[in-house]
Protein backbone atom coordinates (compact mmCIF):
# COMPACT_ATOMS: atom_id res chain seq x y z
CA UNK A 1 0.00 0.00 0.00
CA UNK A 2 1.26 3.66 -0.92
CA UNK A 3 2.14 5.85 1.88
CA UNK A 4 2.35 8.88 -0.43
CA UNK A 5 -0.74 10.50 -2.57
CA UNK A 6 -0.98 13.36 -5.00
CA UNK A 7 -4.36 14.54 -5.10
CA UNK A 8 -6.08 16.99 -8.25
CA UNK A 9 -9.86 17.17 -9.27
CA UNK A 10 -12.04 18.77 -11.86
CA UNK A 11 -10.16 18.93 -15.26
CA UNK A 12 -13.54 18.50 -16.90
CA UNK A 13 -11.98 16.95 -20.10
CA UNK A 14 -14.65 16.21 -22.55
CA UNK A 15 -17.65 17.59 -23.94
CA UNK A 16 -19.82 18.64 -27.39
CA UNK A 17 -17.65 21.14 -29.93
CA UNK A 18 -15.77 23.83 -28.47
CA UNK A 19 -15.62 22.05 -24.80
CA UNK A 20 -13.05 19.40 -26.12
CA UNK A 21 -10.51 22.22 -26.03
CA UNK A 22 -8.31 21.80 -23.09
CA UNK A 23 -5.91 24.24 -22.32
CA UNK A 24 -3.77 22.37 -20.17
CA UNK A 25 -3.11 19.37 -21.23
CA UNK A 26 0.49 19.70 -22.03
CA UNK A 27 0.85 20.71 -18.53
CA UNK A 28 -1.44 17.59 -17.66
CA UNK A 29 0.82 15.44 -19.66
CA UNK A 30 3.99 17.00 -18.57
CA UNK A 31 2.59 16.39 -14.50
CA UNK A 32 1.81 12.73 -15.15
CA UNK A 33 5.10 12.18 -16.93
CA UNK A 34 7.02 13.31 -13.97
CA UNK A 35 5.12 11.35 -11.46
CA UNK A 36 6.14 8.46 -13.76
CA UNK A 37 9.62 9.22 -13.22
CA UNK A 38 9.16 9.70 -9.31
CA UNK A 39 11.41 7.04 -7.31
CA UNK A 40 8.83 7.01 -4.72
CA UNK A 41 5.72 4.86 -3.60
CA UNK A 42 2.83 6.82 -4.23
CA UNK A 43 -0.39 7.13 -5.49
CA UNK A 44 -2.70 9.57 -7.67
CA UNK A 45 -6.39 9.92 -6.71
CA UNK A 46 -8.36 12.12 -8.88
CA UNK A 47 -11.27 13.28 -6.81
CA UNK A 48 -14.07 13.86 -9.61
CA UNK A 49 -14.63 15.20 -11.98
CA UNK A 50 -12.33 14.22 -14.25
CA UNK A 51 -14.29 14.27 -17.28
CA UNK A 52 -17.57 16.45 -18.75
CA UNK A 53 -19.82 13.56 -19.50
CA UNK A 54 -22.62 15.33 -18.67
CA UNK A 55 -21.47 17.81 -21.85
CA UNK A 56 -21.83 15.10 -24.42
CA UNK A 57 -24.87 15.17 -25.83
CA UNK A 58 -24.27 13.20 -29.15
CA UNK A 59 -23.37 9.66 -27.72
CA UNK A 60 -24.75 8.35 -24.56
CA UNK A 61 -23.38 5.64 -21.81
CA UNK A 62 -20.04 4.24 -22.19
CA UNK A 63 -19.79 4.89 -25.90
CA UNK A 64 -18.42 8.71 -24.61
CA UNK A 65 -15.71 6.53 -23.08
CA UNK A 66 -14.72 6.04 -26.96
CA UNK A 67 -15.11 9.59 -27.73
CA UNK A 68 -12.76 10.67 -25.25
CA UNK A 69 -9.77 8.11 -26.42
CA UNK A 70 -11.07 9.17 -29.92
CA UNK A 71 -10.45 13.01 -28.70
CA UNK A 72 -7.67 12.88 -26.16
CA UNK A 73 -4.96 9.78 -27.99
CA UNK A 74 -2.16 11.14 -26.30
CA UNK A 75 -3.63 11.60 -22.40
CA UNK A 76 -4.88 8.19 -21.99
CA UNK A 77 -1.52 6.88 -23.47
CA UNK A 78 0.32 8.68 -21.11
CA UNK A 79 -2.01 7.43 -18.48
CA UNK A 80 -1.24 3.85 -19.23
CA UNK A 81 2.33 4.56 -19.08
CA UNK A 82 1.89 6.47 -15.64
CA UNK A 83 -0.12 3.90 -14.52
CA UNK A 84 2.70 1.41 -14.51
CA UNK A 85 4.96 3.43 -12.62
CA UNK A 86 2.48 4.39 -10.10
CA UNK A 87 -1.17 3.47 -8.80
CA UNK A 88 -3.47 6.14 -10.83
CA UNK A 89 -7.58 5.52 -9.19
CA UNK A 90 -10.23 8.17 -10.10
CA UNK A 91 -13.45 8.42 -8.41
CA UNK A 92 -16.84 9.82 -9.96
CA UNK A 93 -17.63 13.18 -9.53
CA UNK A 94 -21.03 14.94 -10.83
CA UNK A 95 -19.97 15.88 -14.10
CA UNK A 96 -18.68 12.31 -15.00
CA UNK A 97 -21.20 10.42 -12.75
CA UNK A 98 -21.97 8.15 -15.20
CA UNK A 99 -18.60 6.47 -14.15
CA UNK A 100 -20.49 5.08 -11.08
CA UNK A 101 -23.26 3.97 -13.52
CA UNK A 102 -22.00 1.37 -15.62
CA UNK A 103 -19.23 -1.48 -14.55
CA UNK A 104 -18.18 -0.87 -18.38
CA UNK A 105 -16.26 2.09 -16.98
CA UNK A 106 -14.38 0.28 -14.46
CA UNK A 107 -12.73 -2.39 -17.09
CA UNK A 108 -12.42 0.32 -20.24
CA UNK A 109 -10.31 2.56 -17.60
CA UNK A 110 -8.36 -0.47 -16.44
CA UNK A 111 -6.91 -0.84 -20.16
CA UNK A 112 -5.04 2.82 -19.29
CA UNK A 113 -3.56 1.74 -15.81
CA UNK A 114 -6.62 3.44 -14.15
CA UNK A 115 -8.35 2.33 -11.53
CA UNK A 116 -11.80 3.32 -11.05
CA UNK A 117 -13.72 3.05 -7.41
CA UNK A 118 -17.59 3.27 -7.80
CA UNK A 119 -18.17 4.96 -5.04
CA UNK A 120 -19.08 8.18 -3.05
CA UNK A 121 -16.03 8.18 -1.14
CA UNK A 122 -12.50 6.31 -0.68
CA UNK A 123 -9.98 6.37 2.48
CA UNK A 124 -6.64 6.17 1.86
CA UNK A 125 -3.42 5.28 5.11
CA UNK A 126 -1.05 8.13 6.18
CA UNK A 127 1.29 7.76 8.32
CA UNK A 128 -0.93 7.13 11.77
CA UNK A 129 -4.16 8.72 10.08
CA UNK A 130 -6.27 7.94 7.80
CA UNK A 131 -7.19 10.86 4.80
CA UNK A 132 -11.37 10.62 3.75
CA UNK A 133 -11.26 11.19 0.07
CA UNK A 134 -14.87 12.36 -1.96
CA UNK A 135 -16.01 14.70 -4.71
CA UNK A 136 -18.11 16.68 -2.41
CA UNK A 137 -21.52 17.11 -4.45
CA UNK A 138 -23.74 15.34 -2.31
CA UNK A 139 -23.29 18.36 -0.15
CA UNK A 140 -24.31 20.94 -3.34
CA UNK A 141 -28.13 20.12 -3.61
CA UNK A 142 -28.00 21.14 -6.94
CA UNK A 143 -26.04 18.53 -7.69
CA UNK A 144 -26.56 16.08 -5.35
CA UNK A 145 -26.89 12.38 -6.58
CA UNK A 146 -30.03 10.81 -4.84
CA UNK A 147 -29.37 7.36 -5.69
CA UNK A 148 -25.65 6.81 -6.31
CA UNK A 149 -25.32 3.86 -8.75
CA UNK A 150 -27.95 4.48 -10.74
CA UNK A 151 -27.53 5.76 -14.00
CA UNK A 152 -31.14 8.07 -14.47
CA UNK A 153 -30.77 9.12 -10.86
CA UNK A 154 -29.36 12.62 -12.14
CA UNK A 155 -29.82 16.00 -10.33
CA UNK A 156 -31.31 19.60 -11.13
CA UNK A 157 -27.68 20.03 -12.66
CA UNK A 158 -27.27 17.38 -14.61
CA UNK A 159 -30.12 18.74 -17.05
CA UNK A 160 -28.50 22.73 -16.86
CA UNK A 161 -24.94 21.08 -17.98
CA UNK A 162 -27.22 19.44 -21.16
CA UNK A 163 -29.05 22.25 -21.72
CA UNK A 164 -26.86 24.98 -20.93
CA UNK A 165 -23.00 23.73 -20.63
CA UNK A 166 -23.15 21.52 -23.35
CA UNK A 167 -25.11 24.29 -25.66
CA UNK A 168 -22.82 26.78 -24.61
CA UNK A 169 -19.82 24.38 -26.31
CA UNK A 170 -21.74 24.10 -29.48
CA UNK A 171 -22.44 27.97 -29.87
CA UNK A 172 -19.37 29.32 -28.33
CA UNK A 173 -17.47 29.59 -32.28
CA UNK A 174 -20.17 31.18 -33.94
CA UNK A 175 -18.90 34.67 -31.67
CA UNK A 176 -16.23 37.72 -32.54
CA UNK A 177 -14.56 36.10 -29.82
CA UNK A 178 -14.83 32.29 -28.24
CA UNK A 179 -15.55 32.98 -24.81
CA UNK A 180 -18.95 30.90 -24.24
CA UNK A 181 -17.32 28.13 -23.60
CA UNK A 182 -15.83 29.68 -20.32
CA UNK A 183 -18.89 28.86 -18.89
CA UNK A 184 -17.76 25.76 -16.64
CA UNK A 185 -15.29 28.62 -14.98
CA UNK A 186 -18.20 31.01 -14.12
CA UNK A 187 -18.57 30.59 -10.15
CA UNK A 188 -20.78 30.67 -8.57
CA UNK A 189 -23.65 29.80 -11.22
CA UNK A 190 -25.41 32.99 -9.52
CA UNK A 191 -22.53 34.83 -11.26
CA UNK A 192 -23.25 33.68 -15.14
CA UNK A 193 -25.87 36.73 -15.83
CA UNK A 194 -23.17 38.86 -15.15
CA UNK A 195 -20.83 37.21 -16.64
CA UNK A 196 -22.60 37.10 -19.77
CA UNK A 197 -23.73 40.52 -19.82
CA UNK A 198 -19.80 41.85 -19.36
CA UNK A 199 -18.78 39.28 -22.44
CA UNK A 200 -21.59 40.93 -24.35
CA UNK A 201 -20.87 44.74 -23.86
CA UNK A 202 -16.87 44.20 -24.26
CA UNK A 203 -16.65 41.22 -27.17
CA UNK A 204 -19.83 40.89 -28.54
CA UNK A 205 -21.82 44.69 -28.88
CA UNK A 206 -20.67 46.55 -32.16
CA UNK A 207 -18.17 48.80 -31.63
CA UNK A 208 -19.65 52.30 -32.74
CA UNK A 209 -22.40 51.52 -29.92
CA UNK A 210 -20.04 50.37 -27.28
CA UNK A 211 -18.01 53.53 -27.63
CA UNK A 212 -21.28 56.23 -27.84
CA UNK A 213 -22.30 54.63 -24.41
CA UNK A 214 -19.06 54.22 -22.75
CA UNK A 215 -18.95 58.16 -21.94
CA UNK A 216 -22.87 57.96 -20.77
CA UNK A 217 -22.01 55.07 -18.30
CA UNK A 218 -18.74 56.18 -16.89
CA UNK A 219 -19.96 59.82 -15.91
CA UNK A 220 -23.41 58.31 -14.97
CA UNK A 221 -21.85 58.95 -10.80
CA UNK A 222 -21.06 62.31 -11.79
CA UNK A 223 -24.71 62.15 -13.60
CA UNK A 224 -26.01 61.41 -10.21
CA UNK A 225 -24.68 64.30 -8.77
CA UNK A 226 -25.65 67.05 -11.14
CA UNK A 227 -29.21 65.71 -10.84
CA UNK A 228 -28.89 67.21 -7.32
CA UNK A 229 -27.42 70.39 -8.65
CA UNK A 230 -30.48 70.71 -11.38
CA UNK A 231 -32.92 69.90 -8.73
CA UNK A 232 -31.69 72.54 -6.33
CA UNK A 233 -32.06 75.20 -8.91
CA UNK A 234 -35.03 74.23 -10.62
CA UNK A 235 -36.33 74.26 -7.11
CA UNK A 236 -35.19 77.61 -6.50
CA UNK A 237 -33.14 76.68 -3.53
CA UNK A 238 -29.79 76.98 -4.54
CA UNK A 239 -28.62 78.01 -7.86
CA UNK A 240 -24.69 78.93 -7.79
CA UNK A 241 -23.56 75.30 -7.95
CA UNK A 242 -25.04 74.75 -11.34
CA UNK A 243 -23.91 78.26 -12.91
CA UNK A 244 -20.56 77.52 -11.19
CA UNK A 245 -20.45 73.88 -13.43
CA UNK A 246 -21.77 75.77 -16.42
CA UNK A 247 -19.44 78.97 -16.37
CA UNK A 248 -16.71 76.09 -15.87
CA UNK A 249 -17.60 73.82 -18.78
CA UNK A 250 -18.30 76.96 -20.74
CA UNK A 251 -14.30 77.63 -20.40
CA UNK A 252 -13.78 74.60 -22.49
CA UNK A 253 -15.65 75.11 -25.87
CA UNK A 254 -17.51 72.64 -27.54
CA UNK A 255 -15.95 69.35 -25.81
CA UNK A 256 -17.34 71.27 -22.43
CA UNK A 257 -20.71 71.62 -24.00
CA UNK A 258 -20.29 68.12 -25.17
CA UNK A 259 -19.60 67.10 -21.70
CA UNK A 260 -22.73 69.07 -20.68
CA UNK A 261 -24.65 67.07 -23.02
CA UNK A 262 -23.72 63.86 -21.92
CA UNK A 263 -24.39 65.13 -18.65
CA UNK A 264 -28.42 66.16 -19.57
CA UNK A 265 -28.34 62.95 -21.14
CA UNK A 266 -27.87 61.50 -17.79
CA UNK A 267 -30.02 63.53 -16.38
CA UNK A 268 -32.71 62.30 -18.60
CA UNK A 269 -31.72 58.80 -17.77
CA UNK A 270 -31.90 59.24 -13.93
CA UNK A 271 -35.46 60.71 -14.27
CA UNK A 272 -36.71 57.86 -16.19
CA UNK A 273 -34.78 55.26 -13.54
CA UNK A 274 -36.84 57.07 -10.89
CA UNK A 275 -39.65 56.56 -12.30
CA UNK A 276 -39.62 52.90 -12.91
CA UNK A 277 -37.66 52.16 -9.53
CA UNK A 278 -40.97 51.38 -7.63
CA UNK A 279 -42.41 48.81 -9.74
CA UNK A 280 -38.95 47.81 -10.81
CA UNK A 281 -38.14 47.04 -7.35
CA UNK A 282 -41.12 44.80 -6.37
CA UNK A 283 -40.16 42.56 -9.97
CA UNK A 284 -36.51 42.49 -8.79
CA UNK A 285 -37.85 41.02 -5.25
CA UNK A 286 -40.41 38.92 -6.26
CA UNK A 287 -37.71 37.75 -9.31
CA UNK A 288 -34.86 37.05 -6.09
CA UNK A 289 -37.42 34.72 -4.33
CA UNK A 290 -38.45 32.73 -7.15
CA UNK A 291 -34.67 32.15 -7.88
CA UNK A 292 -34.18 31.52 -4.15
CA UNK A 293 -37.03 28.72 -4.43
CA UNK A 294 -34.79 27.23 -7.05
CA UNK A 295 -31.90 27.27 -5.24
CA UNK A 296 -30.04 29.52 -7.57
CA UNK A 297 -28.94 32.21 -5.31
CA UNK A 298 -29.04 32.48 -1.47
CA UNK A 299 -30.29 34.87 0.31
CA UNK A 300 -28.03 36.53 3.53
CA UNK A 301 -29.11 34.27 6.21
CA UNK A 302 -28.12 31.38 3.99
CA UNK A 303 -25.11 29.34 4.75
CA UNK A 304 -21.86 30.41 3.17
CA UNK A 305 -21.30 27.36 0.89
CA UNK A 306 -17.96 26.62 2.37
CA UNK A 307 -19.72 26.18 5.58
CA UNK A 308 -21.49 22.87 4.30
CA UNK A 309 -18.37 21.10 3.02
CA UNK A 310 -16.72 22.08 6.35
CA UNK A 311 -19.34 20.83 8.55
CA UNK A 312 -19.44 17.56 5.98
CA UNK A 313 -15.68 17.21 7.14
CA UNK A 314 -16.76 17.66 11.04
CA UNK A 315 -19.29 14.42 10.39
CA UNK A 316 -16.43 12.19 8.93
CA UNK A 317 -14.14 13.84 11.78
CA UNK A 318 -16.39 12.57 14.55
CA UNK A 319 -17.82 9.19 13.34
CA UNK A 320 -13.79 8.11 12.60
CA UNK A 321 -11.12 9.60 15.10
CA UNK A 322 -8.66 7.95 13.23
CA UNK A 323 -9.59 10.61 9.93
CA UNK A 324 -7.00 13.32 10.09
CA UNK A 325 -7.53 14.72 6.72
CA UNK A 326 -11.28 15.44 4.63
CA UNK A 327 -10.46 15.77 1.22
CA UNK A 328 -12.98 17.24 -1.42
CA UNK A 329 -13.10 18.81 -4.48
CA UNK A 330 -16.61 20.05 -6.82
CA UNK A 331 -16.39 24.00 -5.78
CA UNK A 332 -13.38 25.02 -8.01
CA UNK A 333 -11.37 26.74 -5.00
CA UNK A 334 -8.58 25.10 -3.45
CA UNK A 335 -8.45 25.86 0.23
CA UNK A 336 -6.63 24.81 3.56
CA UNK A 337 -8.68 24.89 6.10
CA UNK A 338 -8.19 23.76 10.29
CA UNK A 339 -11.34 22.30 11.52
CA UNK A 340 -10.16 21.51 15.41
CA UNK A 341 -6.83 19.40 15.31
CA UNK A 342 -7.52 18.15 11.49
CA UNK A 343 -7.83 19.42 8.04
CA UNK A 344 -10.12 20.05 4.99
CA UNK A 345 -8.67 20.45 1.83
CA UNK A 346 -10.41 21.48 -1.46
CA UNK A 347 -8.45 20.37 -4.17
CA UNK A 348 -9.51 23.09 -6.89
CA UNK A 349 -9.64 22.52 -10.41
CA UNK A 350 -7.08 22.84 -13.40
CA UNK A 351 -9.91 24.65 -15.68
CA UNK A 352 -9.84 28.61 -16.41
CA UNK A 353 -10.37 30.54 -13.22
CA UNK A 354 -12.47 33.94 -13.53
CA UNK A 355 -11.75 36.95 -11.18
CA UNK A 356 -14.26 39.58 -11.11
CA UNK A 357 -13.03 43.12 -11.03
CA UNK A 358 -15.51 46.10 -11.17
CA UNK A 359 -14.57 49.57 -13.19
CA UNK A 360 -12.79 51.94 -11.58
CA UNK A 361 -15.56 54.38 -12.31
CA UNK A 362 -18.95 54.69 -13.86
CA UNK A 363 -21.32 52.00 -14.15
CA UNK A 364 -19.94 49.43 -16.60
CA UNK A 365 -20.42 46.02 -16.78
CA UNK A 366 -17.72 43.77 -14.32
CA UNK A 367 -14.55 42.72 -16.27
CA UNK A 368 -13.83 39.11 -15.56
CA UNK A 369 -9.90 38.59 -16.00
CA UNK A 370 -8.79 35.00 -16.76
CA UNK A 371 -5.84 33.02 -15.10
CA UNK A 372 -4.53 29.50 -14.30
CA UNK A 373 -4.00 27.70 -11.41
CA UNK A 374 -2.97 24.00 -11.70
CA UNK A 375 -2.49 22.79 -8.52
CA UNK A 376 -2.18 19.66 -6.98
CA UNK A 377 -1.53 18.33 -3.28
CA UNK A 378 1.01 15.64 -1.84
CA UNK A 379 0.19 14.17 1.30
CA UNK A 380 2.67 11.70 2.88
CA UNK A 381 3.63 10.14 6.25
CA UNK A 382 5.26 12.65 9.22
CA UNK A 383 8.29 11.74 11.35
CA UNK A 384 5.87 11.44 14.22
CA UNK A 385 3.22 9.54 12.44
CA UNK A 386 1.54 12.69 11.39
CA UNK A 387 0.38 14.00 7.91
CA UNK A 388 2.17 16.34 5.99
CA UNK A 389 -0.20 18.43 3.41
CA UNK A 390 2.06 19.98 0.66
CA UNK A 391 0.82 22.21 -1.67
CA UNK A 392 1.96 23.45 -5.27
CA UNK A 393 1.40 25.09 -8.27
CA UNK A 394 1.85 24.50 -11.77
CA UNK A 395 3.17 27.56 -13.60
CA UNK A 396 1.01 28.04 -16.54
CA UNK A 397 0.81 32.19 -18.10
CA UNK A 398 -2.36 33.84 -17.37
CA UNK A 399 -4.21 33.36 -21.18
CA UNK A 400 -4.22 37.50 -21.59
CA UNK A 401 -7.27 37.90 -23.05
CA UNK A 402 -8.85 41.20 -21.35
CA UNK A 403 -9.61 43.56 -24.67
CA UNK A 404 -7.89 47.55 -24.06
CA UNK A 405 -11.23 49.10 -23.06
CA UNK A 406 -11.17 46.12 -20.13
CA UNK A 407 -7.82 47.13 -18.75
CA UNK A 408 -8.13 50.44 -19.10
CA UNK A 409 -11.30 50.49 -16.68
CA UNK A 410 -10.11 48.07 -14.08
CA UNK A 411 -6.98 47.40 -12.12
CA UNK A 412 -5.35 43.66 -12.72
CA UNK A 413 -6.85 41.40 -10.01
CA UNK A 414 -4.36 40.35 -7.48
CA UNK A 415 -3.74 36.74 -7.41
CA UNK A 416 -1.65 35.65 -4.60
CA UNK A 417 -2.33 32.11 -2.91
CA UNK A 418 -2.95 32.22 0.64
CA UNK A 419 -2.45 28.48 0.82
CA UNK A 420 0.42 27.24 2.83
CA UNK A 421 3.22 25.51 1.10
CA UNK A 422 3.20 23.10 3.71
CA UNK A 423 0.83 21.79 6.94
CA UNK A 424 1.89 19.20 9.03
CA UNK A 425 -1.66 17.54 11.45
CA UNK A 426 -1.54 15.63 13.78
CA UNK A 427 -4.58 15.36 15.83
CA UNK A 428 -3.97 13.05 18.59
CA UNK A 429 -1.19 15.78 19.97
CA UNK A 430 -3.34 18.50 19.42
CA UNK A 431 -1.27 20.13 16.30
CA UNK A 432 -2.29 21.60 12.98
CA UNK A 433 0.47 23.93 11.40
CA UNK A 434 1.38 26.26 9.99
CA UNK A 435 -1.58 28.28 11.28
CA UNK A 436 -2.22 30.29 8.25
CA UNK A 437 -4.30 28.25 6.59
CA UNK A 438 -7.56 29.63 4.03
CA UNK A 439 -9.62 29.84 1.34
CA UNK A 440 -7.41 31.32 -2.12
CA UNK A 441 -9.82 34.44 -3.43
CA UNK A 442 -11.83 33.11 -7.26
CA UNK A 443 -13.79 35.86 -7.91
Amino acid sequence: MPDTYYLISDLHIGGDEQLEQVDFLDELLDFLRDLAGRDEDAELIINGDAFGLWEFTGVEGPAKFDALVERYPELFEQLRTTGREMPITLIPGNHDYELAAYPEYVDRLAEYNVTLEQEVAIERPVGDYLVHVEHGMQEDPNNRIPDFGNPYANPPGYFVNRQITSRAGRLSGRGKYNWLKDIQAVTPMTQIPDWMVSNYFYREMSAWLRFSVVPFLLLFNVGLLYVGVFALDRFGVWSLPLALIQQFLGLFGPAGRLVELVLAGNLVLVLLLLAIAVPLSVFVRDARKTLRRFGLTRSRTDVEPVEKYLNRARTVFASNSEVAVYVYGHTHRPSVTEVGDSLALNTGTWLKRLHRVDPLFGVLPPVYYSSYRLNYFRLSPAADGGVIVEYDVIEKSDPGEETLLQRLLTRSPERGSSLPDRTVVSPDSGTAEPAETGSEPSN
